[in-house]
């Protein structure tokens, strides 16, 4: 193969580690979910750990106020296990509520943007359940968010990211996005008193979600769905005019799902089922395993071309049918055969582009975490609130920054995600495994709303097909097929370090190129962890584009 060996090397190492290995976007949040693994804990334990932390450090990503999905590996009983941990639109979310406002879409930001209930803590608390019965479990729930709550209490160092995006967030002229400092709570917690936003480096202490989190502590997750917390969400909302109710965070339900999957080269990929775009990122694997990509060079403009053009190719199959499946039916087994993998496949022009016409998403600010424990159980989890800062909605004395993944609802009666009262809408969200011998050798993931699919791919056909490093193919440049906020149509945008001659092929096939930043975290936060079956020996990565570390022992 024309194999360049210096595109397989990278800045930082793979860590390896023989025992366990966690993988997470924020390094303490990586710290917290060793000390967990280090103490005996196993990998879902680890995993709550780490994202009640990460949900703290990372405030604009991701919390107590989103959504989570997982995929849960039990080694004993080799067993593998999705987890929709995703809300629903409150009882009273209709089309005909915001048509009467005038509204043509779903607003972006505020009360009535956060019209599904989080589902993030009720996740934690079923994945527990489930691993004290079922795996050897050490910690009590209350000690698995102890370190949560003292960053909370005590401080964190704010990072560049947050910096950036709090900044970005502070743009008075933009009413509809960008403006959300007209919010006072989050003006009052995510901003000094100066208005300024914490500069990087600088402690920020959140009393409030302290407060709360010792409340999921001490009472479990019936503190945030049943309590006098939920009375205190609903009423704020509904003060500002928003829609969930007392009774939509009691119904609140998380549920334990079949994880669907394709093979690829002799693998078994896995990931979680709609409402979920997991399918999107199966399907993509599903084309990609009619080409023998040993005929094509890794970082060529064929090997960018036929990764993109099938990920237009998958993307369509998800656009036409991706819902909650308790509304619509999902041909899955259709959408997912080998034979609509070859019949795409057989689609794809090396010499020019396919046109699609409808905007994609470009959202998707996101956390996904990896854990492998000393015995061999494994955990893909992703968390999110959609935008940085989800709704801009904290309803006072809470410090919960409430998600506003429902305004991805349409407002249209005949469109597959139309808003319906207790619906879940699209999700982009999903976490992968990849398996070798009916057994974890690939946990990987990443942020990034349209971009998880596409990353997902890079990461396969470089680790697999291409034989990177895990550390290399984390860093490897990447690209992202769609739209960036304000823009009005699709491009390929790519990183800077990717070959001019490259690039110029690709436009001579019609691509609309836009180049970006060498590492730009448009194209969102990776991770992965590669499990050597032989030796036991775990490999892990964590992406420089993020603020993640891989730590193992």
């Amino acid at each position: 193969m024309g194999m360049n060996k210096s595109s397989k090397q990278s800045y930082r190492p793979t860590t390896m580690a023989p025992k366990a290995m966690i993988t997470t976007p924020h390094y303490l949040a990586s710290q917290a979910g060793l000390n967990v693994l280090q103490e005996g804990g196993n990998a879902v334990e680890a995993a709550i750990a780490a994202a009640s932390t990460i949900g703290v450090v990372y405030p604009h990503m991701n919390g107590v106020g989103g959504d989570n999905f997982w995929l849960v590996y039990n080694k004993k009983k080799n067993e593998l296990k999705a987890l929709n941990s995703s809300g629903r639109s409150g009882e009273k979310a209709s089309i005909s509520f915001y048509k009467n406002q005038g509204y043509k879409k779903i607003p972006s930001r505020g009360a009535l943007s956060a019209n599904t209930v989080p589902g993030a803590v009720a996740g934690w608390e079923k994945a527990f359940q489930y691993s004290q019965a079922q795996m050897k479990g050490t910690f009590g729930w209350d000690q698995l968010l102890q370190t949560s709550i003292q960053y909370a209490k005590d401080g964190f160092p704010v990072t560049p990211s947050q910096e950036y995006w709090t900044n970005v967030n502070q743009d008075p002229y933009d009413n509809e996005f960008r403006h959300l400092q007209r919010f006072s709570e989050f003006q009052r917690i995510f901003t000094k008193s100066s208005g300024l936003a914490y500069r990087a480096g600088e402690l920020m202490k959140q009393h409030d979600l302290a407060l709360t989190l010792e409340g999921i502590a001490s009472e479990g997750s019936s503190y945030l769905y049943q309590g006098e917390l939920a009375k205190a969400i609903s009423q704020g909302l509904q003060h500002h005019g928003g829609l969930l109710t007392y009774q939509d965070f009691r119904n609140h339900r998380s549920d334990w799902v079949d994880p669907i999957s394709v093979r690829y080269r002799g693998y078994q990929v896995y990931n979680v089922p709609p409402n979920s775009q997991g399918f999107a990122s199966l399907s993509i694997l599903n084309i990609i395993n009619n080409f023998d990509l040993s005929t094509i060079e890794e970082g060529s403009a064929d090997y960018y071309h036929v990764l993109t053009e099938a990920t237009k190719r998958a993307f369509s199959d998800r656009d036409q049918y991706l819902t909650d499946p308790d509304f619509s039916h999902i041909p899955l087994d259709e959408l997912l055969s080998v034979k609509r993998g070859m019949d795409l496949a057989d689609s794809i022009d090396f010499t020019r582009v396919k046109n699609v016409q409808k905007q994609l998403d470009p959202k998707g600010d996101t956390i996904w975490l990896g854990v492998v424990d000393q015995e061999g159980n494994a955990v893909s989890l992703i968390q999110s609130i959609y935008h940085e800062f989800g709704s801009g909605i904290i309803p006072k004395g809470t410090g919960i920054v409430l998600q506003n993944r429902g305004s991805f609802f349409s407002l249209d009666e005949n469109h597959i995600n139309s808003l319906q009262p207790k619906k879940r809408t699209y999700h982009t969200l999903n976490p992968a495994m990849l398996f070798k011998n009916d057994e974890p050798y690939l946990v990987y993931g990443t942020m990034g709303g349209e971009g998880q699919p596409q990353t997902q791919a890079a990461l396969v056909t470089r680790i697999l097909d291409y034989d990177f490093p895990i550390q290399a193919a984390i860093e490897a440049p990447r690209w992202l097929y769609g739209r960036t906020w304000g823009a009005s149509s699709n491009s390929l945008k790519l990183e800077g370090r990717i070959d001019q001659d490259v690039v110029r092929d690709l436009q001579s096939r019609g691509h609309e190129v836009e180049i970006l930043d060498d590492f730009t975290d448009v194209m969102g936060h990776a991770g992965a962890i590669k499990i050597d079956q032989n030796t036991g020996v775990k490999f892990g990565g964590a992406d420089p584009r993020g603020d993640g570390a891989a730590l193992g022992f």
